[in-house]
């Protein structure tokens, strides 16, 4: 239980953050800019989407330094959002299991899997040069 509340949380964080930024890129860029363009310029909000999340959570929740918890929760959130992508992709766009995986852009498909993967590694990422509580240590900004 210790680390699904800071997953769901920090899940919830960036995926409602996604979600809104998604109905913009859908409805605005998408049909001015096309699908890759559209999804390559949404991934800028949602790094410093996960960056906000990742240390808001960590001090929220005052979840320890060590390198098993934090990343434990992000991996653990990371996978809750690889389950909402089959999730969507099954059941609203039809789509098969393996579909959801192969069908995005060769360009910002590749983008895509990267931000996830700094998703599901910034909580760790966000507590180097922190202090215990996650607060920056004197001295350091």
């Amino acid at each position: 239980m210790k680390i699904l509340k800071p997953a769901l949380m920090y899940f919830g964080l960036v995926f409602g953050t996604g979600f809104l930024l998604g109905i913009v890129r859908v409805l605005l860029l998408v049909p001015r800019l096309g699908e890759r363009t559209a999804e390559l310029l949404e991934m800028p909000l949602m790094l410093i989407a996960i960056i906000l999340a990742a240390r808001r959570v960590n001090r929220w929740l005052e979840v320890r330094k060590a390198i098993p918890s934090r990343l434990a929760y992000g991996l653990t959130a990371m996978s809750l959002v690889l389950l909402a992508d089959v999730g969507v992709g099954v059941f609203l766009r039809e789509m098969s299991p393996v579909e959801v995986f192969t069908s995005r852009d060769a360009v910002s498909g590749i983008a895509y899997y990267g931000m996830l993967l700094v998703f599901g590694l910034m909580p760790w990422l966000s507590g180097f040069g922190r202090g215990k509580s996650g607060s920056v240590a004197k001295g350091e900004g």
